[in-house]
């Protein structure tokens, strides 16, 4: 499985997301969005097994 971290302008993650549907809504939802990194293999092990990376959404 592929997650993704979302960063701000200033390098804060504001969101982890599995898919790019789900960047695209934050996206629409007015999130500032400015860069997208796939996750490491250890962290999308993490996500995975802690729940879905949806829950780190505030706005979900």
């Amino acid at each position: 499985m592929t997650f993704y971290s979302c960063f701000d302008g200033h390098g804060k993650v504001i969101a982890r997301c599995q898919t790019s549907q789900d960047i695209e809504v934050l996206k629409r939802m007015g999130r500032p969005i400015a860069e997208v990194r796939e996750m490491k293999h250890e962290e999308s092990v993490v996500c995975s097994l802690t729940s879905s990376p949806s829950d780190f959404n505030m706005d979900y």
